[in-house]
């Protein structure tokens, strides 16, 4: 089993969008057992792949010492993946996680569920906090979307500052440019400075994505965002492999 994060400090870069997509591609390119993990309160995750949570239990309970996961875990409509979504009661994790007083709280539950997936992927919360730095504990690999600009710029520079802050065996970190258009002149120097990094176009197929409720390559597989986004997870794939 491996663990992939994608997490960005900055909202607003396709996050959420891009590890469905990369979620997809795990399970229906790569033939891997695949869970998404949403930590995002906002729970786009489970909209984007049509799924509403269960009301029953909030996504906060499965943190609690005894609790099982896999109660939450919801099918999705894609062969061999699965969604662990999100709610409201994530925003509050912080004291939960702070009570407990467990730093490996996550990665502990996540070993857990790796005995039934291949893949666990990881849509983050954009914030730093506590709920951050476990995830990156528990990551063997971390996504950072980075449309180019200023902002994005200084944002990777903390997401690159708060992952080394987690020691000597933090996991590497591969950026990706995303909603690149080489229209722009500011978008084609980004890319021209960072040729070897992975780049998404910027794609109304992407956009799409929320209207369909479903991942791009399930609806448009021959447009160029669906074959990038195939190409960044041949070259996580690969990266994984060599860890």
């Amino acid at each position: 089993m491996a663990s992939i994060a994608v997490y960005s400090v900055k909202g607003g870069v396709g996050k959420t969008t891009l590890a469905v997509n990369l979620a997809w591609c795990s399970a229906s390119i790569s033939r891997r057992k695949t869970l998404l993990w949403d930590l995002d309160a906002a729970n786009g995750s489970g909209f984007l792949l049509g799924v509403d949570p269960k009301k029953k239990r909030s996504a906060d309970s499965m943190f609690a010492e005894g609790s099982d996961p896999a109660k939450l875990i919801q099918p999705t409509a894609f062969p061999g993946l699965d969604l662990l979504p999100a709610d409201e009661s994530i925003r509050a994790i912080d004291r939960t996680l702070d009570r407990m007083g467990k730093k490996k709280r996550l990665a502990k539950l996540t070993a857990a569920l790796g005995k039934d997936y291949d893949r666990i992927i990881f849509d983050c919360p954009p914030v730093l906090n506590e709920l951050s730095a476990q995830i990156i504990r528990a990551a063997d690999l971390i996504i950072v979307p980075l449309p180019p600009s200023p902002l994005s710029a200084r944002a990777f520079e903390v997401v690159v500052e708060e992952v080394r802050g987690a020691g000597k065996g933090h996991p590497p970190i591969l950026p990706v440019l995303a909603m690149l258009d080489l229209r722009r002149s500011l978008h084609k120097e980004a890319r021209e400075a960072n040729p070897n990094w992975p780049a998404i176009p910027l794609a109304s197929a992407v956009e799409q994505c929320a209207v369909e409720r479903k991942p791009v390559g399930a609806f448009a597989p021959r447009s160029p965002a669906a074959r990038a986004i195939a190409q960044l997870w041949t070259a996580i794939e690969r990266k994984l492999a060599e860890k």
